[in-house]
C-alpha cells in the first residue's frame, strides 16, 4: 500500500493540499514503513495566474477545476490514501473520483498520522474542507 502526505518538508503534514510543495510517499508492509519517496507536486502557485479568477475558482467543480486537480493527482496515482490538514472540496471530490482516499487530519507528524491510519484511529476532519 502507498500512503501520500502533502508536505513542504518531508516531516510535516501541509495545511493545505493545494499549496504543498511536495508529497511524500510512504510504501507500508504488513503494517510496517518500508519505503520513502519524494514525489514532485504541481500546486496553485503554479497555474497560470491569469486563469485566476478569484479564491472560490480555485476550488470549484468546474472544468478548469478538475484539470487542476488532476495535474495535482498525476504523481499519486498508484496511492490510496492521500493526507492532508486541508483542502478544497474540489480536489476532496476528484481525488476520490480517482479511487485515492482522501483524508483531512488533525496530525501535523507525518508518521504520526501513517500510524493512526494503519491502526485505524484516524479521523477525517470534512469540516476542514472549503
Amino acid at each position: 500500500m502507498k500512503i501520500a502526505a502533502a508536505t513542504d518538508d518531508g516531516k510535516a503534514i501541509s495545511r493545505h493540499f493545494g499549496r504543498a510543495a511536495y508529497y511524500l510517499v510512504l510504501t507500508v508492509e504488513n503494517d510496517r514503513i518500508v519505503g520513502r519517496e519524494r514525489r514532485e507536486k504541481i500546486g496553485h502557485e503554479q497555474f497560470n495566474k491569469s486563469e485566476r479568477t478569484g479564491r472560490k475558482a480555485l476550488h470549484s467543480q468546474g472544468r478548469e477545476a478538475q484539470s487542476r486537480h488532476a495535474e495535482m493527482i498525476a504523481t499519486i496515482r498508484d496511492c490510496q490514501v492521500v493526507l492532508s490538514r486541508s483542502m478544497g472540496w474540489g480536489a476532496y471530490e476528484r481525488l476520490k473520483a480517482h479511487n485515492i482516499t482522501p483524508i483531512i487530519t488533525e496530525f501535523a507528524d507525518i508518521e504520526e498520522a501513517v500510524r493512526a491510519y494503519l491502526d485505524g484511529t484516524i479521523v477525517d476532519h470534512k469540516e476542514r474542507l472549503h
